[in-house]
C-alpha cells in the first residue's frame, strides 16, 4: 500500500463527517444486548423476501413449487449473512490498514466509528449463520488487474466497500419491512440497515473526493482501465448471489446447472439492476463510469 497525497477536503465533507460521527454515537446500540435469539426460526415460512430469490422472475421460480422455494430461502439467506461476513472482514482489513495513515487524516476519526460497527455487523451476521444454518457459506474474492498505483489502490478499495455496503442495503431495506418474515429476520435487517445508511452517506462523499484525486495523479487511460475493473467487479459480486451449495442444500437437483441458467436467463436483469440502481446512479452521475454497459462473466 503506497502513501497517498491529502484528500482535497472540502467543507461539505466535514460536515458531513461531523453529522455521522455524532449520529454514530447518538444511535450507538449494544448488539450483544439487541438480539434475542431464538432457539430455531421456523422452516414452513419463508426466510428472505420471494422477489429477492434468485430465481425470481425465472421460470424455476414458477417450477420449484412452495415448499422448495421456503427451504431455497432458508439457504440463500444464510448466503446472503454469509457473503456479508466475508466482506466485512476485508473491508475492515483495508480500512483498519489506512486509518491514521497519510492521505486519511481527516476521516480517521470516523474510521473508529465504522469499524466498531461494521465489526459488531459481522459478528450478528455470523451468529445468525451460525446459529440457524450450521455453516458459513465459502466465498472467493476478485483479483486486481496488476499492481495499481496508491491513488488507484485507496479508490478501488472505498468504491468496492461502497458498492457492497449499497447492494446489501437494497436487500436490507426491502426485509426490514417485509412482515411475512419472522422477527428475528426484520431485526438484523433492520439494525443493519440502520447503520448502513451513516456508511453509505460517508462512503459516497469519500469515494467522490477519492476519484477526484485519482483523476488527478494518473491518465485518463488508467482511469478508463480502472472503470473496465469496477464493472467486472458489479457483476461479480451480482454473481456471488448465484451460489450453487445454496442450491444443494435446498434440495434442487443439478445446482451447477441451475446457477449457469440463471445467470445465463435474461429474465433475472432487470431484477440484478433493480439491486444495483443507486450505486449504478452514482457513478454515472459522478463520472467514475462513462456509461451503464456491464459485461458478461
Amino acid at each position: 500500500m503506497g502513501v497517498a497525497a491529502p484528500l482535497p477536503v472540502s467543507d461539505r465533507f466535514m460536515e458531513v463527517l461531523s453529522r455521522l460521527s455524532e449520529r454514530s454515537v447518538e444511535d450507538y446500540y449494544n448488539p450483544y444486548q439487541t438480539f434475542q435469539w431464538p432457539e430455531t426460526l421456523e422452516e414452513n415460512r419463508f426466510w428472505m423476501t420471494p422477489e429477492l430469490l434468485t430465481v425470481y422472475g425465472t421460470e424455476h421460480y414458477d417450477r420449484l413449487g412452495e415448499e422448495t422455494l421456503q427451504r431455497l430461502s432458508k439457504w440463500e439467506s444464510v448466503n446472503f449473512y454469509s457473503l456479508n461476513v466475508h466482506g466485512i472482514r476485508e473491508l475492515l482489513i483495508e480500512v483498519v490498514g489506512r486509518i491514521h495513515m497519510p492521505g486519511f487524516e481527516v476521516p480517521s476519526d470516523f474510521f473508529h466509528h465504522f469499524i466498531g460497527e461494521e465489526n459488531e455487523h459481522m459478528w450478528f451476521f455470523s451468529e445468525f449463520c451460525r446459529r440457524y444454518g450450521h455453516k458459513i457459506y465459502g466465498s472467493t474474492a476478485m483479483r486486481a488487474d496488476a499492481a495499481w498505483e496508491p491513488e488507484v489502490e485507496n479508490f478501488l478499495v472505498f468504491t468496492r466497500i461502497l458498492f457492497f455496503e449499497e447492494l446489501v442495503d437494497h436487500y436490507n431495506s426491502r426485509m426490514a419491512k417485509d412482515d411475512s418474515l419472522c422477527h428475528t429476520i426484520r431485526e438484523v435487517n433492520r439494525i443493519h440497515h440502520q447503520d448502513e445508511s451513516r456508511h453509505i452517506a460517508f462512503g459516497r462523499e469519500l469515494v467522490s473526493l477519492l476519484y477526484q484525486r485519482m483523476c488527478e495523479a494518473v491518465p485518463a487511460a488508467r482511469v478508463r482501465e480502472v472503470e473496465a475493473y469496477l464493472k467486472r467487479y458489479v457483476v461479480y459480486s451480482v454473481n456471488s448471489l448465484y451460489n450453487p451449495h445454496v442450491y444443494k442444500d435446498a434440495g434442487i437437483a443439478d445446482p451447477l446447472g441451475l446457477r449457469n441458467a440463471l445467470i445465463a436467463d435474461p429474465a433475472r436483469r432487470a431484477h440484478e439492476r433493480k439491486a444495483i440502481r443507486k450505486p449504478l446512479a452514482f457513478f454515472l452521475k459522478t463520472g467514475i463510469f462513462s456509461d451503464d454497459t456491464l459485461p458478461v462473466l
